[in-house]
């Protein structure tokens, strides 16, 4: 029988952090083997605030499954046809922001997963696959069993809705937007705020209880990073390409004129 191997998936399985990057910059399928030589798990591919396309979103998906990353890919709010023509290019996973309620989750399981998981229309000669010619049975079984199917908790609807889209079967992840998730509270940028902290502690409950996986985006620095990992985030979107680009060269630029 054919699998599909997702590094992303095995880490969370093995109750491991599964580390991420954003790439909303880079648009070379370099950033594939170079995020995963600096010991990244996935790659967030960004068609939602991104201007890359999907031509070039499966292309790096492509290059990321040679490398051994994870090629996961944020389509636009409810665009649930990009997110299967992504999977169908090479994605091992979609992120689908602003999942307020039961129905969009719903909506984004049966878009994702083949039958009987979901509705799924087939194709054939897969990346995930290596592109063989596959029995329809194994490639159903493949992606049903390897893919990540990433819910955003953006609002605070969202947040309120977390224990029934937990409980759906086929969403894999909850993941917390905190950026977004503080402009709709209110509280815009404050995302060490304890109103987040709530809303973490109630995603991560629901997960639990309904064996799913707590997902973070939008918090960068250490010491909260260390503070919402320990209270139970596994899928960690730890950081993008340009942040991470312009921190690095900003601070070896300064050290360099300091050598004078």
């Amino acid at each position: 029988m054919s699998t599909i191997s997702n590094p992303a998936r095995e880490r969370l399985r093995h109750d491991e952090l599964a580390i991420g990057v954003g790439v909303r910059g880079v648009r070379g399928v370099e950033i594939a083997p170079i995020m995963k030589t600096a010991g990244f798990d996935w790659l967030f591919i960004d068609l939602e605030h991104g201007a890359t396309s999907i031509e070039t979103a499966a292309s790096i998906c492509v290059a990321a499954l040679a490398a051994g990353i994870a090629p996961l890919v944020r389509v636009p709010q409810s665009d649930l046809n990009l997110g299967t023509r992504c999977l169908d290019a090479g994605a091992l996973g979609i992120v689908m922001p602003h999942v307020d309620t039961v129905e969009q989750a719903q909506a984004m399981v049966n878009a994702c997963h083949f039958a009987p998981q979901g509705h799924r229309s087939i194709a054939g000669n897969y990346a995930q696959l290596g592109f063989a010619p596959t029995a329809a049975a194994d490639v159903v079984t493949a992606f049903n069993q390897a893919i990540l199917v990433v819910a955003m908790m953006e609002t605070p609807g969202a947040i309120d809705n977390a224990e029934s889209i937990a409980a759906i079967p086929g969403i894999d992840v909850l993941l917390i937007g905190t950026n977004d998730l503080c402009l709709e509270m209110g509280i815009p940028g404050q995302i060490d705020h304890p109103r987040v902290t709530d809303a973490i502690d109630r995603v991560v409950s629901a997960c639990r209880k309904h064996g799913k996986w707590a997902g973070l985006g939008g918090v960068y620095t250490k010491e909260l990073l260390r503070s919402y990992i320990g209270r139970g985030m596994r899928l960690i979107l730890a950081g993008n390409d340009i942040s991470l680009l312009l921190n690095a060269a900003s601070s070896h630029a300064d050290f360099v004129r300091s050598c004078k």
